[in-house]
């Protein structure tokens, strides 16, 4: 579906409200134990030491003490609110602005404005901290779409009519002797051949295990051999800190605007903040602002008659190192990493380059691509449209086309500009197929090294689904009403949305089962990383408490990774059980229609995939029904993208 700039203007407007005022209705009904579950909120929490940081911003350290265990929502860039809870269990909340700068497991680091703030936390008896309706995501969003729709005479002006009118995309001629990669397959080799071709936009649609990070890391290697700097975007820290890792690997300098998730040496020494810290010039610098403070510390009536002066002379030497730091972080290197939204940060300001990759494309709103395309001239696409698409919690905004990314609508206009990958590397064939032909029309293959690839060589089935229905007791005598069913979905309310507790059990059940199959030690030994997977968040807080207290599967704890599908997007394990909870009378499965979702849970094994699910309610879906019968080897004919 596609829309004008000025229809998603209207929708991300209707999305904005929707989600601000879930935020207030949440703030004020929920309960502080349930947003400490749901990843949202720490508390109670302890103060670290608090500094300025190489930036010059007042920061303080904030530890969580207790459920340490919970993944929790907070990253680099959020908007956070400090509250105090009163002995009547009332929260009353800081009203001063925070943003977290760095975040890990038990630690953050989070920006205030100013060391006011930090005294007025430090009176707290009883603190806490939970994520803040961020309107500065959504401000840059709105501000990316004005910007694009008023471009008259440049090039993001050009790229917006190439994208949304007919015309056809520019390409420049092949050269006489072609580039050859032969470490790349084919369908590789010819992305990056065609990556160095477009003028305009080409995509990389890179289905699950094809290699879409090594063919874009190979992408960006030779666009620089060609060009000075590239910038590289994703829509998530996560996303983008991968990237960098790869890059980083091939030897190539990376400036990483914003901290990363993933908390390695390599990657905090590619932040700007800690290469500008690094620069020889930091020091004088550091001397200069700490001179400043010192002067806006003395009381008005000790300081000296030329305070102003001093205070001018001062700014005026600190924005001159600033600025030199700066340029050279720049100039030395090859590329520039953000995330779409960090594309704003006023590092970026005046930066122009050739070439924008922009890495799980399928996952960013336009609005968001359009605040990285102002800073290029042609942009590299990779991703996959038939996996997760972006998040969206309005139903209207959702219904309007919203969620129609910039790269599934240039698919669908313009698909001469798409280079599918075609050679998976991660599943078993079996495992492989079902996927293939539902969502990419049969184009996949398995790699020789992977078709037959089995912990249990021929012995083993890859591709399983245990019917949960099939424990549905039946009446013993003819006439006698049918007991409930043990097995039987709950709502648990809408945010954890629905569990299935004895679903989660014989989950458990079936991982016991198959280790017993391989032999526990083996699993062991061999280090086999086992995935259980399900779409909803109380089933996977369910099954991770499950898992926690079971005594068999003790020595495979530190294996065995328990979480949504959205979490699971982009990783893989040799292991994977899939719990799809639904179990109802009328046939209901929500949101597990929507079969993008359904793609990545079934295609991050590489060797064993169990689902559990009922039949008698998901069956009725032709999708599951398919799936079904491709797991119990009957015949199945799938009709691409057909759904009921």
């Amino acid at each position: 579906m596609s829309l004008t700039l000025e229809a998603q203007y209207a929708l991300l407007q209707k999305e904005y409200a929707y989600e601000k005022e879930m935020f207030r209705r949440d703030t004020a009904l929920m309960g502080i134990d349930r947003k400490v579950k749901r990843g949202d909120c720490w508390y109670p929490i302890t103060l670290g030491r608090s500094y300025y940081n190489s930036l010059d911003h007042f920061v303080v350290e904030v530890l969580r003490t207790t459920d340490t265990d919970i993944e929790h929502n907070f990253e680099y860039g959020r908007q956070v609110c400090f509250f105090a809870r009163e002995a009547n269990g009332q929260l009353n909340y800081l009203n001063f602005p925070a943003t977290v700068s760095f975040a890990d497991e038990e630690r953050m680091v989070v920006e205030l404005p100013g060391e006011a703030a930090l005294s007025r936390l430090n009176s707290l008896e009883l603190a806490g901290v939970q994520l803040s309706f961020d309107d500065y995501a959504y401000r840059t969003l709105f501000d990316a779409l004005r910007r694009t729709m008023q471009a008259k005479g440049n090039r993001l002006a050009e790229l917006r009519d190439l994208f949304h009118t007919p015309a056809p995309l520019g390409w420049a001629a092949s050269p006489a002797l072609p580039l050859r990669l032969p470490w790349l397959n084919p369908s590789q080799e010819q992305a990056v051949r065609d990556v160095l071709r477009a003028r305009d936009a080409l995509i990389v649609h890179g289905p699950p295990g094809t290699g879409k990070t090594t063919t874009l890391v190979e992408a960006v290697c030779e666009v620089l051999r060609r060009e000075p700097q590239v910038l590289v975007c994703a829509q998530s820290n996560t996303a983008v800190d991968w990237i960098c890792a790869q890059l980083t690997a091939r030897g190539l300098s990376v400036l990483r605007i914003g901290n990363p998730n993933r908390v390695t040496d390599s990657m905090l020494a590619s932040t700007y903040e800690h290469r500008f810290a690094a620069h020889p010039d930091y020091p004088l610098l550091w001397q200069v602002r700490r001179t400043m403070r010192q002067l806006y510390a003395q009381s008005k009536k000790n300081r000296p008659a030329n305070f102003h002066q001093k205070i001018a002379r001062l700014r005026e030497r600190a924005d001159e190192l600033e600025a030199r730091i700066r340029h050279q972080l720049f100039d030395s290197s090859r590329v520039i990493a953000s995330t779409l939204t960090g594309a704003a940060h006023p590092l970026l300001a005046g930066q122009h380059y050739h070439t924008l990759f922009i890495d799980e494309a399928a996952q960013a709103l336009e609005a968001a691509c359009w605040i990285a395309l102002q800073h290029a001239d042609r942009v590299i696409f990779a991703g996959d449209h038939q996996q997760l698409p972006p998040t969206l919690k309005s139903p209207e905004a959702q219904r309007g086309g919203l969620g129609c990314t910039l790269m599934e609508h240039l698919a669908r206009s313009k698909p001469d500009c798409v280079r599918l990958l075609t050679v998976q590397y991660r599943m078993n064939e079996t495992l492989m197929q079902f996927s293939s032909q539902w969502f990419y029309g049969g184009r996949l293959q398995a790699a020789p090294e992977v078709r037959h690839r089995s912990l249990l060589d021929e012995l083993d089935t890859p591709l399983v689904w245990i019917d949960t229905a099939a424990e549905l007791p039946e009446a013993e005598e003819e006439g006698h009403a049918p007991q409930p069913s043990p097995i039987h979905e709950e709502f648990v309310g809408a945010s954890y949305g629905r569990i299935n507790r004895a679903e989660a059990r014989l989950t458990l059940t079936a991982l016991r089962h198959y280790a017993e199959r391989v032999g526990r030690h083996r699993l062991v030994s061999e280090r086999v990383d086992i995935g259980i997977i399900s779409p909803y968040r109380a089933q996977v807080q369910y099954l991770r408490s499950l898992v926690k207290h079971d005594d068999y599967l003790r020595p495979l704890r530190r294996q065995i990774t328990v979480n949504t599908v959205d979490a699971f997007q982009g990783q893989e394990r040799d292991v994977i059980l899939v719990s799809l909870v639904r179990a109802n009378e009328a046939g209901q499965i929500g949101f597990l229609s929507d079969l993008r979702r359904m793609n990545v849970a079934i295609t991050r094994a590489r060797y064993k995939l169990i689902i559990l699910g009922n039949t008698a309610t998901l069956c009725r879906h032709k999708f599951y029904r398919k799936l079904h019968d491709a797991c119990t080897e009957l015949p199945c004919v799938v009709n691409t993208g057909s759904n009921e």
